[in-house]
């Protein structure tokens, strides 16, 4: 499955190390939210006003005890579709 055939509420994962720029209050900036592999939940896809022509997905990244963190914005080439190998 490619990411342009997802839903909010589906399943990604990180292709990439994913840090707060700075956007995410209550996290320092730098801040790591997720490590490659790592799980996340599809929010919303969207793009920025900047950029109307390049997607941008919302997704939660799980932590090590499963939980849910902030909403992050990330660009399709720091997501993949499917599960690493």
């Amino acid at each position: 499955m490619k990411l342009e055939q997802l839903e909010p509420g589906d399943a990604v994962y990180a292709a990439a190390h994913i840090y707060n720029d700075g956007s995410i209050p209550g996290l320092s900036e730098g801040a790591l939210l997720a490590e490659p592999g790592a799980r996340g939940l599809l929010v919303q896809v969207g793009h920025l006003e900047e950029a109307p022509g390049r997607k941008v997905f919302l997704v939660r990244f799980e932590d090590a005890d499963m939980n849910l963190g902030p909403p992050a914005g990330c660009w399709p080439e720091e997501l993949s579709a499917s599960m690493p190998a």
